[in-house]
């Protein structure tokens, strides 16, 4: 079993033992906050589940249906997420807002405030242990998991905080207060996951570090006089790069394929723990003039 998948089994284990302590406690209590984080454990639940089928599927090899592999599983995995996340943030929004208004005592404030503590410390334990696995596999999935449960910490901080205040000034206003603005800085993380996902469906460039310094691994080799067509993108681990060199019509076709060689390998250096591929086309003479004025024809 891989490290993404087995971080996936860890996540929807500890969001169960969440569910459990906050749901019922919430219940009994009436507070808005703590109901509403453990609504949010339980789409962490349902999220950290369709995270294992996502890897799963991202990790099977390329067929002849998916010529390219199904990386991008992993993009479309990261937007279902963050419009999930954004889902239970408006509708923590909607029972903070109702709070707010209608009114409403919380009680047992005492045994809130320690399921609030324990779950502060399961979940910085949990963003440890996924940003560990997101920084040795680089996982889209496993770093919106990462992100999602960040919120999380500082969701149950803040309600940790409302709950004190509450029990110690008697002000229940607070509680719906929190709600409102948990619920905001949840939709805002949300957007954040959905769009990086949508940039890699929509097969965005790399970062514009890494393509500039592809750019300058081409440009220090001397015997390429140019290139043009540089396109990359991303799919789960593997970074595409495709480019046309340059060469003068004298060098044989060997010398050019192993200048090509070269460059790829060095490209690929850029990051070892993910997979390139490259795919370098050889041209005699610069040929994007013409090929542009044909195309606009």
């Amino acid at each position: 079993m891989t490290l993404q998948k087995k971080a996936t089994i860890v996540s929807s284990i500890t969001a169960t033992v969440l569910i459990i302590i906050k749901l019922t406690i919430g219940i009994l209590s009436g507070s808005v906050a703590v109901l509403a984080s453990a609504i949010d454990s339980v789409l962490d639940l349902i999220i950290s589940a369709f995270n294992y089928f996502a890897i799963n599927k991202s990790e099977q090899p390329a067929d002849k249906t998916f010529n390219y592999g199904k990386g991008k599983i992993e993009a479309l995995a990261a937007v279902i997420e963050g419009t999930i996340i954004t889902m239970s943030g408006l509708f923590i929004l909607y029972h903070a807002i109702k709070k707010a208004y209608v009114g409403g005592e919380t009680t047992l404030l005492g045994s809130s405030i320690l399921v609030m503590v324990i779950s502060l410390v399961i979940t910085i334990a949990l963003v440890m242990f996924l940003n560990y696995v997101a920084k040795k596999t680089n996982s889209m999935v496993i770093k919106s998991d990462a992100l999602h449960y960040k919120t999380d910490v500082l969701s149950n901080g803040a309600i940790l905080i409302s709950l004190v205040l509450i029990y110690s000034t008697g002000l229940h206003l607070i509680d719906a207060l929190m709600g409102v603005i948990i619920s905001i800085y949840i939709i805002y993380s949300a957007y954040e996951i959905i769009k990086e996902g949508v940039y890699v469906l929509l097969d965005a460039a790399l970062d514009e570090k890494i393509v500039n310094e592809i750019k300058t691994i081409i440009e220090s080799e001397e015997k390429i006089s140019n290139y043009h067509y540089l396109k990359t993108r991303k799919s789960a681990n593997t970074n595409f790069v495709d480019v046309h060199l340059v060469f003068n019509d004298g060098i044989s076709l060997l010398k050019a394929h192993s200048l090509g060689d070269k460059i790829e390998d060095n490209i690929a250096l850029l990051n070892e723990k993910e997979e390139w591929v490259i795919n370098v086309h050889l041209d005699p003479y610069d040929d994007s003039i013409i090929n542009d004025e044909e195309n606009k024809n």
